[in-house]
C-alpha cells in the first residue's frame, strides 16, 4: 500500500487486514499465482464491507481468469 495513495497509517494498515482475511477465506478457490494488491485513493473512503465485497469480487475474476 502506498503512503502517497492513503496517507494515515492506520488506514492502510486496516485496507491490508481486509484483504489478508478474504485473502485466506478465498484461497481454497484461488489458483496458485503470486497477488500484488494496488490501492487506489478512494479506498479510504470506504467503509469495510464495501472493500470486502469489491476484493470478493475481484478474486472470483482471477479465478475466472486463470481457469479459463
Amino acid at each position: 500500500m502506498a503512503k502517497k495513495q492513503i496517507k494515515l497509517a492506520c488506514r492502510r494498515n486496516r485496507v491490508k487486514r481486509l484483504i489478508r482475511e478474504s485473502f485466506r477465506q478465498h484461497q481454497h478457490d484461488l489458483p496458485a499465482v503470486d497477488i500484488v494488491a494496488i490501492c487506489k485513493k478512494d479506498m479510504q473512503n470506504m467503509d469495510n464491507e464495501q472493500i470486502h465485497k469489491m476484493v470478493t469480487k475481484l478474486w472470483r475474476k482471477l479465478s475466472r481468469r486463470c481457469n479459463g
